[in-house]
């Protein structure tokens, strides 16, 4: 058979020029020779003193942080269960505040994308026509991961101990582990490039990466939303511990 191009022959003499290795060499790499142009090109045009720009990064970090405080809290205490006399209540409650949380990010990274400076690069038809896109895609997971699950599934529904029959496994969780986090990073990436705001690129940069150690921390809330009735949260074990127990 012959030696496919690329491929090195298991033969020593007949690789004359052996392929460097590719974890070696990436350590070999002097980073200080790499062109960052780009990069500078774009943090030029942000002017990261900006008291709306620290609003802004502010509101990403602060979200998913307070939710996830607030429903571990609820999951060992069930202090809002017990205020508003219904488990169920206290989540719609929950699930509310989130919302208006995320209205008022999505309405401070908007006032940065708008009062700082564009980037003609990005000021094309054909970025505008990918933002779009990325808007109509994003908007589609989000949607269809909220029609999933229902409004206390999307709102840590577990934490309340309000569990679902079956883990939806069907569209869009079918394609990802994380539809509704990956569908809103897509839809600010998307506005970003609208706007050829390249603070929008990095405030969707930000919030890629809180959503990336959010999905970290919430283990077992966004790795199977949909626990059936048969499993419980036990408060006394914390968030990752699962027990057997039957609720009619």
């Amino acid at each position: 058979m012959s030696n496919p191009a690329g491929r090195v022959s298991n033969n020593p003499g007949e690789n004359k020029h052996p392929l460097p290795d590719c974890c070696g060499g990436l350590g070999n790499v002097d980073y200080s020779k790499m062109d960052l142009k780009l990069f500078e090109e774009v943090l030029k045009h942000i002017d990261f003193h900006d008291p709306s720009f620290h609003v802004a990064v502010i509101a990403i970090i602060f979200n998913p942080l307070f939710w996830n405080v607030v429903a571990t809290w609820e999951h060992r205490t069930r202090k809002l269960s017990k205020i508003f006399g219904s488990p169920y209540l206290a989540c719609y409650f929950l699930g509310f505040v989130i919302i208006l949380l995320n209205v008022y990010r999505s309405h401070s990274m908007a006032i940065v994308m708008k009062t700082q400076a564009r980037w003609e690069v990005l000021n094309r038809i054909e970025v505008f026509i990918l933002g779009v896109l990325l808007i109509a895609t994003g908007s589609l997971l989000v949607v269809s991961s909220f029609l999933a699950l229902g409004f206390t599934g999307t709102f840590l529904g577990n934490y309340f101990g309000i569990v679902m029959d079956e883990k939806v496994t069907g569209f869009p969780f079918n394609l990802a582990e994380n539809p509704m986090y990956w569908g809103s990073t897509a839809n600010y990436l998307g506005l970003a490039l609208i706007g050829a705001s390249p603070v929008g690129l990095v405030l969707t940069a930000i919030v890629a990466l809180v959503y990336k150690i959010a999905i970290h921390f919430e283990g077992f809330n966004w790795n199977a939303l949909s626990v059936p009735r048969s499993f419980q949260l036990t408060p006394e074990w914390g968030l990752f511990h699962i027990s057997t127990k039957w609720y009619s």
